[in-house]
């Protein structure tokens, strides 16, 4: 810029000077309404370059102004960012102490000029929510929302913790399935959508992620399958609860085969349609289940099953023991049977196969049973005695 101005300054001299020194400067006249003003092409001349020079200054002067007003105001925004990211930096520290009062502080001074000024209103918003606050943190969550035009899932997932935070499951739970619509894969979404089903008992939305809990690690294989076993109990009883026995057998009917034939809820079933007293469909399902794999669930519920044709029931114990050999939940099953259909030696004898192998409580007393029909009345006394001590020695505080 100097160079050039340099050579301008000197091309404008040789056109002044060149005319000065050769003798014949010319003749200029101006004329207004007023005025005349005469000079020659040098006076002229000269005049245009002081205008230039001092355009130059003024515009040299204002660029200064200006310069020193960004400057400052350069200045006084980048106090602010020093400040806010001070106040940061000190509310994580806060939030490491449990200090929720300071952080919500802390956090939303200057969070406008933050370098993370959604995260600040969100930190500042649980903070306020572990206070008690919900005013505060809805406030918070708002400006968030507010400030975050191009990603709501952050400010979403904090509304949604905070929701759980205030058991307000429901709401939660309508939060969580927008944002699993957006984000499906998204870690703490899935755990927050985890809780929130898990409260609310959305059985069939907790079956749909459990494979992406599990794919992601976010649950063990272990825990995968007692959630998945909650779940289908979790249905099966709600099935119980808006049709009764008619509810149960509809949605058993709905199941794919391979729910049908899963024996943990082959017993739910029964266990259920027990309660209904529709023991003709629970009957159905135990004996469908146990001939296609031995369980021990449905053996237990066996004996627990009143129907007008249990000898059924009998015919297929008696095959399982053949199968799996003489076991005590085997024999007492069949006892149990055998005392209901009044057939007391064989009752007896089966008591007393499954008492040979494990001493137990309730065969005491089911043997004792026995004995008063067969009027041994002195056996039934003894029966009752062993069964009483095991008991005792079984909770001895009791």
């Amino acid at each position: 810029m100097i160079k050039v101005l340099a050579l301008f300054i000197l091309l404008i001299a040789g056109i002044v000077l060149g005319p000065v020194f050769a003798g014949k400067q010319g003749y200029v006249l101006i004329q207004t309404s007023e005025w005349n003003i005469e000079t020659s092409v040098t006076g002229l001349v000269i005049i245009l370059l002081v205008a230039l020079i001092v355009i130059l200054l003024i515009e040299w002067v204002i660029r200064r102004l200006f310069r020193t007003g960004s400057r400052a105001r350069r200045w006084f925004t980048g106090r602010k960012h020093r400040l806010a990211q001070k106040h940061t930096n000190t509310a994580l520290i806060k939030l490491a102490e449990g200090d929720y009062q300071q952080v919500e502080k802390l956090m939303t001074k200057n969070a406008d000029h933050s370098d993370t000024p959604v995260a600040n209103y969100l930190l500042a918003a649980e903070a306020a929510q572990q206070r008690g606050d919900e005013i505060r943190a809805n406030q918070h969550l708002e400006r968030a929302s507010e400030l975050s035009t191009d990603n709501q899932i952050p400010v979403e997932i904090t509304r949604a913790r905070i929701l759980l935070a205030r058991e307000e499951n429901h709401a939660a739970r309508h939060t969580i399935d927008r944002l699993l619509d957006v984000a499906p894969r998204h870690p703490e979404v899935l755990r927050l959508a985890q809780t929130a089903y898990l409260r609310t008992g959305a059985w069939s939305a907790l079956l749909d992620i459990l494979p992406s809990l599990e794919k992601d690690q976010l649950v063990t294989k272990e825990e995968a399958e007692t959630l998945t076993q909650k779940a289908w109990l979790g249905l099966i009883e709600q099935a119980m609860a808006s049709g009764g026995s008619e509810g149960l057998k509809q949605w058993w009917g709905h199941q794919t085969r391979k729910t049908r034939q899963d024996s943990r809820l082959q017993a739910a079933m029964v266990t259920h349609l027990i309660e209904c007293d529709d023991h003709e469909m629970a009957q159905v399902i135990a004996m469908d289940g146990l001939k296609r794999h031995y369980n021990e669930r449905l053996v237990l519920a066996i004996p627990k099953i009143k129907t007008a044709n249990s000898e059924d029931s009998e015919k297929l114990v008696r095959q399982l023991i053949k199968q799996h050999g003489s076991t005590p939940l085997l024999e007492s099953t069949l006892g149990q049977l055998l005392m209901r259909r009044g057939e007391w030696q064989q009752a007896e004898e089966a008591f007393k196969a499954a008492l040979a192998q494990r001493p137990d409580s309730f065969d005491y007393a089911w043997l004792g049973d026995v004995y008063d029909k067969m009027r041994r009345p002195e056996e039934a006394a003894k029966m009752r005695r062993e069964g009483l001590h095991l008991t005792l020695k079984k909770y001895p505080d009791q």
